[in-house]
Order: structure tokens, then C-alpha cells, then sequence
């Protein structure tokens, strides 16, 4: 019995260290934990786009400017434009609802005509991808400097909504890109 005792006796020093040890990191661990900053994920916004209750989600509050347009036959119209800066990604949703005068019967010609307006920034003048879905076209493509922008345009009847996203090529397809585009609802 006295063997016993001795070899229990002996094990409790070495126990006790090793909860200190365990108690100790487990201090400098926590105390080393608090010292990191505080990361919040973005806090998305549902922003009113249009009278008709057009919304999109943006990772912030965006700028909103109206600019002054006019149709081809020079009936004034307004283009209302929202811009937004987070991290490395830039957001821009505009929209504008056509007046009477804009032949609107054929969709595609008017979204292509916004294609290729678009595609004079592109770095090549060219999209390097583009996907129609009916009265809306995704397109996607090189920036000067490597970046990267990704549209969609859409024409629901006489209104013209385009969400556009700049920024480093990776992010185009990435979950926040993915959430803005499916974000758009319209009435």
C-alpha cells in the first residue's frame, strides 16, 4: 500500500503543473484573443432604387445623384445613379425610366446599345463574357490597370435598371457580387 501512495503522491505535482500550464495558456490565449480587433461583417442595406419600388442590397449606404438625360428625339428624362465604395469593390446601380417617345418593342436592341457603351472601358473594348436572359444580359470583363467589371442590364417595360460591380477580377463572381446581383427586386 505504501507503493501506492507514493506513486499517487507523486502524480498530483505533476497534475497540478499540467493544470497550471492548461490554466495559463488558457489566460494567454484568451488575453491574446481580445487584443484582435473586432471584425463586423458588412451590414447590407435594402435601397429603394425607382418610384415603382425597385430595391437592391448594398454592403453600405450609397451616393445617390440624379443626372439629367434626354431620349434621341430630346425629351428630358432622369437617370438616377447610386455609388458605392467597399474594401476593394465598387457598387453602382443606375435607373431611368424611358419616356414615351424611346421605341422600347425590342428589348435587346436597347440592352446591346448599353453593352456596347459599356465596353469602351473595357481594357480589350470587348466583353469577355456575355449571357442573355431575355429582357436582362449579364456581361462581365477586363478593366485597364487588371481589374475587373461585371454588369446587368434589364429593361422591364419602360424601365432600365443597371447594377454594375468594379473591382478586383476574383470578386466578380464572389459571394458578395453573387448576393448584390440577386438582390434586385423589382415591383
Amino acid at each position: 500500500m505504501i507503493e501506492k501512495r507514493r506513486a499517487t503522491g507523486a502524480a498530483r505535482p505533476q497534475r497540478r503543473t499540467l493544470i497550471g500550464a492548461a490554466l495559463a495558456f488558457t489566460i494567454t490565449g484568451a488575453a491574446g484573443a481580445q487584443q484582435k480587433p473586432l471584425v463586423l461583417p458588412a451590414k447590407w442595406y435594402a435601397v429603394q432604387v425607382s418610384d415603382d419600388g425597385t430595391t437592391v442590397e448594398l454592403p453600405g449606404i450609397p451616393d445617390h445623384r440624379i443626372v439629367n438625360d434626354a431620349s434621341a428625339r430630346g425629351t428630358a428624362f432622369a437617370l438616377h445613379s447610386y455609388s458605392l465604395e467597399a474594401g476593394s469593390i465598387s457598387y453602382v446601380v443606375q435607373t431611368a425610366l424611358y419616356p414615351a417617345d424611346v421605341d422600347v418593342s425590342d428589348p435587346r436592341r436597347i440592352l446591346q446599345t448599353a453593352l456596347d457603351d459599356r465596353a469602351r472601358v473595357l481594357a480589350t473594348g470587348k466583353w469577355s463574357k456575355v449571357e442573355w436572359r431575355g429582357t436582362a444580359v449579364d456581361s462581365t470583363g477586363l478593366l485597364k490597370g487588371g481589374n475587373a467589371l461585371r454588369q446587368l442590364v434589364l429593361l422591364e417595360g419602360r424601365r432600365l435598371v443597371s447594377l454594375a460591380l468594379m473591382g478586383p477580377a476574383t470578386g466578380t463572381n464572389g459571394a458578395e457580387a453573387e448576393r448584390f446581383f440577386k438582390s434586385l427586386k423589382m415591383k
